[in-house]
Parts: C-alpha cells; sequence; structure tokens
C-alpha cells in the first residue's frame, strides 16, 4: 500500500514553528475509499514512526497526528512516545467513558491532547478538562459563534489553536481574541501590496539574484568573486559551508574564488540563490524560507524523474513565495528579475509547460488529494516518487539549514 505522509506547520503568536501536522492518504484519492479511518491512521503511524522516522517528517518538531475513537479507546497512542506526538482526537469522535477514560491514562502518561475542528458543546466538558489545545476552524466556524466559545474554553485550562488561517488580517483577528497557536497558510501571503518600497539591501539581492541566474551570464570565477565579495554576509556563508563537515574536507578553503571553483557553476548558483532567498525573507516566518527551499528541491528531484530542466525548475520553486517575502505584486518583482518565460508565466499566470508541476507541489503540501492526482496524472509521475521526493526535499532543505 502506498503512503503519501505530508505536513502543514502550526505557529506560535510569534510566528515561530512550534509543530507539524501530519496529514495521510494512502493514495492519490481524496479520502478513505477502501479502508477506514483506523486503519488508516495504524498505516499512518506505521509509516511516521517506524518506516520514514518521526524525526525526519517532523524535523524535531511536536507532531499532531489524528486518532480514531477506536485507537483511543484501544491506548495505541501509548505505543509512541509522549514527547514527540500531540494525540489529536478527531471531531466524530464521541465523548463517551471509555474516550475520557482512556485520555485520562494518556494525561497520566504524559502525553498532550488536542480536540480538533472544536464546536462547543457541554457533553465535552469532560474531555476539555483533559486537553491541551482546542482547535477551531475560522473557515467553517462563524466569526460570532468563535467570539462565544472562546469565552466558553476561558473556563478550562487549555490553549486555543486557530485553523485555516490564510491571511494575516485573520492571523491578527485571532490573536486578539487570544489564541496561542496558528496553522494555515497566511505565512505564505503578502502582508501588505500597497505602499510599501523594497529597501537598499532587498533590491541588491534581487540584483545578485538576477546576475547569478541570468541565462546569459557566464561564469566567470573572478567576475563572480567580485560580485560576492561585496556582501560580508553571503561571503561569510560561503566559506562556512564550504568549510562545513557536509564536504568532509582536510584543507580549510580560505577564498571566495577557491570556494565558487570548488562548487562549481551549478552548485554556486544554487548556494547563492538559497542564500539571497533566505535574506530576502529576513524578517518572514522561518518556514516560509524553509517551504521555498523544500519545493526547490522537491522540483528539482521531479524534474530529473520526468526529464525536464531541472535548473529552471529549481528556481520555480524557490521564487514561487517571492510575493510573501517581499510583500510585493508578483508582477512587479518579476520585472526586476530576468527569469526564463516559462518560470515567469508559471508564477504570473498559473498556466504554461511548469505550471502542472507546480500545482503538484502545492496539492501535496496541502493534503488537496484530488488535484493532487489530476496534476499527478497531467506530468505522469509515478505515485510511488512522490513521498520519497518530498522526505528527501525536507531532509535537503534541514541540512542546509
Amino acid at each position: 500500500m502506498n503512503v503519501f505522509v505530508a505536513r502543514q506547520p502550526i505557529f506560535d503568536k510569534r510566528k515561530k514553528l512550534y509543530a507539524y501536522e501530519l496529514l495521510f492518504r494512502t493514495g492519490t484519492t481524496n479520502a478513505f475509499p477502501d479502508i477506514d479511518g483506523t486503519t488508516a491512521n495504524t498505516s499512518l503511524l506505521s509509516s511516521t514512526f517506524f518506516t520514514v522516522g518521526i524525526d525526519e517528517i517532523a524535523a524535531g518538531k511536536l507532531a499532531f497526528i489524528n486518532f480514531t475513537e477506536e485507537l483511543i479507546a484501544k491506548g495505541i497512542p501509548q505505543l509512541f512516545p509522549p514527547e514527540k506526538l500531540m494525540v489529536e482526537i478527531l471531531e466524530d469522535v464521541e465523548p463517551g467513558s471509555a474516550v475520557v477514560n482512556a485520555c485520562r491514562l494518556l494525561k497520566e502518561k504524559g502525553y498532550s491532547l488536542a480536540l480538533d475542528d472544536f464546536v462547543y458543546s457541554r457533553q465535552f466538558d469532560e474531555l476539555l478538562h483533559l486537553s491541551d489545545i482546542i482547535k477551531i476552524d475560522f473557515r467553517l466556524t462563524s466569526p460570532e459563534k468563535i467570539k462565544e466559545m472562546v469565552g466558553t474554553l476561558k473556563q478550562f485550562d487549555c490553549q486555543l489553536l486557530a485553523e485555516k488561517i490564510e491571511t494575516y488580517e485573520e492571523f491578527e483577528a485571532a490573536l486578539a481574541l487570544g489564541f496561542e497557536y496558528f496553522q494555515g497558510y497566511f505565512f505564505a501571503k503578502p502582508e501588505v501590496l500597497q505602499n510599501r518600497d523594497l529597501s537598499t539591501s532587498q533590491l541588491t539581492m534581487l540584483q545578485l539574484l538576477s546576475e547569478i541566474n541570468s541565462a546569459d551570464s557566464e561564469f566567470d570565477v573572478e567576475a563572480l568573486e567580485k560580485l560576492v565579495s561585496q556582501d560580508i554576509s553571503i561571503t561569510y556563508k560561503l566559506l562556512k559551508y564550504i568549510n562545513s563537515s557536509h564536504f568532509s574536507r582536510i584543507k580549510t578553503i580560505s577564498s571566495v574564488a577557491q570556494a565558487i571553483s570548488y562548487l562549481g557553476e551549478r552548485g554556486f548558483r544554487m548556494f547563492v540563490s538559497l542564500i539571497a532567498t533566505s535574506m530576502l525573507a529576513e524578517n518572514k516566518p522561518g518556514e516560509l524560507v524553509r517551504a521555498s527551499i523544500i519545493r526547490a528541491r522537491l522540483l528539482e528531484l521531479i524534474a530529473i524523474e520526468c526529464r525536464q530542466d531541472s535548473n529552471e525548475m529549481f528556481l520555480l520553486g524557490l521564487f514561487s513565495f517571492i510575493d510573501a517575502m517581499l510583500d510585493q505584486p508578483l508582477a512587479t518583482i518579476l520585472k526586476k528579475m530576468p527569469l526564463s518565460a516559462n518560470i515567469n508565466t508559471a508564477l504570473s499566470e498559473k498556466s504554461g509547460d511548469l505550471y502542472p508541476f507546480l500545482r503538484l507541489v502545492e496539492a501535496y503540501e496541502q493534503g488537496n488529494w484530488v488535484p493532487f492526482r489530476f496534476a499527478l496524472k497531467k506530468i505522469g509521475l509515478n505515485e510511488e516518487k512522490m513521498t520519497d521526493f518530498y522526505l528527501e526535499a525536507i531532509a535537503w532543505a534541514d541540512s542546509f539549514e
């Protein structure tokens, strides 16, 4: 049975990464057509903890994983380390005595509990006294109902998590209501799109990215050395990277020219692109940079498998969040960067030869398995490769960081 495991970030009030929720499917359908929820969750747990490794998929962060009523009643969460797991109780779980007693036992053994897609009813009071986090869906629940529930839940010793937060305005509204944690793609969208100019340093980074990735530029080590040496931060990071354990070098490289020559054209362009991109997103949630790096590597791996231009696909992923990084309209930014017509069309018009690849990755990240299935079919990629590529991209991004 093929297993797809994607993850979605959860942030705290400072927009720092707190945890990941792991999303599961056994195939490319958007439901569990041939298996029940218990079998699905068992497969996820087996894949996450025994096959893939929880530290790899969750990058050392807490993992929110859904548990069905049957699995909770049987005490299945106890098979896994409490410090790595948030037991997420699905919204359709009935809070009967068996479930409450099982949850009480989990709490005694050090596990944390979260109630998913919560809508208040008095029958949940016993579970609320045991729960650490209450998740409220901002798409399924009206603002009035959310405000009412927040008032009711103050009597319980639990923290609130706002789900499906898609804009910074929603983030601020949830923050004002007293929510502690936030889940959604607000971090990947521009915060302000008007009356904000690019800073001098951002313009410098865009210029560097343009020159490094220009199709017309030659791999001139001397010229590139002069360009990189203008920025002390990039010079430091380049020398630190080239002398890291990743390369297992005996002799230290002490000059920018040596580092450029050692990395080669492709390695150097990739390195500088990653560094410059991270500097553009300096004041943004770290997950924004991590997500762009994962996308870049994932698209590169897919390109190699599908015999596409891997350099072009890498840049497509890397720049897919550029408007959120700079809080500028995408069209304005793209005018300043000499990217290929294929990348421009995919990013700005959501069409063209490369867009199905970007749509495939977006759908996978969000656990939207129906559009993922269509994109997979259009591209002709073997579905068994996708999770392997995704996990490799995560590991690569973590090693780079």
